[in-house]
């Protein structure tokens, strides 16, 4: 199944989860519909710059970041780190985390959330 850039279920999300600004979610594919793998999320994520996602914890799933484009601040648990393109960061087992971006030019991410 292909399906093109520009052709993605997208939605704004204010706030996230206790973060500023607003997020922007591209969703790639559709979990239970499109996708039959334990995913929950499988999207782009666009965080102005100053903006972010706040703390939260992911129990029973891990989530995975891929910066794609900006870079950015991340909370991972507790430890705080910088993150730049090509750089990953993976969250679960009930640990939490933040992210914020740092750059004048909107932070991407590659998320993909798998439950198990």
């Amino acid at each position: 199944m292909i399906r093109r850039s520009g052709e993605y279920r997208t939605e704004q999300r204010e706030e996230m989860r206790g973060g500023k600004g607003t997020v922007t979610i591209e969703h790639f594919w559709e979990p239970k519909t499109e996708m039959r793998s334990h995913t929950r999320m499988c999207a782009k994520l666009t965080i102005p710059p100053g903006g972010s996602i706040g703390f939260h914890p992911h129990d029973a799933e891990e989530e995975i970041f891929v910066v794609i484009r900006g870079t950015a601040e991340a909370d991972d648990n507790g430890e705080v780190v910088q993150l730049g393109v090509g750089d990953t960061l993976l969250t679960g087992n009930g640990d939490g985390h933040a992210i914020r971006c740092t750059s004048e030019e909107p932070l991407e991410l590659l998320a993909v959330i798998a439950t198990y």
